[in-house]
């Protein structure tokens, strides 16, 4: 069983951290030098809504072997480092949370408004806090293989 919840919590990572990464440096940029505005837009608010399909469920997963993982070892037995993973993970989560409920929400309103000007700007703070969610994500992989 713990193998099992390591490799899920491992994935689920895989699946997240790895998304963020394509994102933002893959398809953004490459949008950004091939299409306009009213192309690159609505393309971002496409693949973000499909990637967010993925995100919602690799959090869940990660919320759960990760706990069930702490409170099996009891969390006073919890090497520091899974203290610290646990910590980012949550900052991590209610990041994206802000990320969903009010960038992107934005992002959407304003691809159906053709709003280009906002959807540039919703786009940018979306970048900003994907960019923040993978240095958090890189510090909780090293808090959980330093001070393991």
């Amino acid at each position: 069983m713990p193998a099992l919840m390591k490799f899920l919590h491992i994935a689920a990572a895989i699946v997240w951290l790895g998304g963020i990464s394509f994102m933002l440096f893959a398809l953004r940029p490459a949008a950004a030098a091939q299409l306009a505005p009213p192309q690159r837009l609505p393309l971002i608010a496409l693949v973000l809504q499909k990637f967010f399909v993925l995100v919602w469920p690799a959090i869940a997963l990660l919320l759960l072997t990760g706990l069930a993982m702490l409170l099996a070892v009891g969390m006073k037995n919890a090497p520091l480092g899974w203290h610290l993973m646990f910590g980012i993970g949550l900052l991590m989560f209610a990041l994206f949370g802000h990320l969903y409920f009010g960038p992107y929400r934005r992002l959407k309103l304003a691809v159906a408004a053709a709003d280009w000007p906002e959807g540039g700007r919703r786009v940018g703070q979306i970048a900003t806090l994907a960019m923040s969610n993978l240095v958090l994500g890189a510090l909780a992989i090293a808090a959980v293989i330093f001070w393991a």
